[in-house]
């Protein structure tokens, strides 16, 4: 059996600080290292006001200066932020509104390669932007399908 995303939310281990033992993704040997965690990126995500947006690098430099380390690590960064996505996906597709669940639209741009990833495609998150900003919705271009 699948497990859903929403599972895999609630399953994840705690938010926890390593000191690199060697260099990784540009960051150096020896630096403290925050490891995030779903909870951690949906609390920060309710944090960012309706109708702002902020990236994921800003995301990532506030959650370690939060955290009292040099850097958030992309990895973990970019796995948790697909699971809040689709968990809050999936809340939405069982009936909630987007506006009870977690905002990710936020933090993923609607053009960014997350985006073309999540199963809403990245057409919902622009319009929950544009419902967010007071804007009409923006036209964004369709999941791509694969290729046959």
């Amino acid at each position: 059996m699948t497990t859903s995303w929403g599972e895999k939310y609630r399953a994840a281990k705690p938010a926890r600080i390593t000191v690199l033992e060697k260099p990784f993704a540009g960051i150096r040997e020896g630096a403290r290292l925050f490891i995030t965690s779903p909870k951690v990126i949906d609390a920060y995500l309710r944090g960012i006001p309706p109708g702002k947006t902020k990236d994921v690098a800003a995301m990532r430099e506030a959650l370690a200066k939060k955290n009292k380390a040099e850097a958030t690590c992309p990895t973990s960064t970019a796995i948790f932020l697909r699971v809040v996505a689709e968990s809050a996906l999936e809340r939405v597709a069982a009936g909630e509104l987007p506006s009870a669940v977690s905002p990710f639209w936020r933090v993923v741009e609607p053009e960014g390669a997350l985006a073309q990833k999540l199963s809403c495609g990245p057409a919902f998150i622009a319009a929950q932007r544009a419902l967010e900003a007071g804007d009409k919705p923006v036209k964004t271009p369709k999941k791509k399908a694969a290729a046959a």
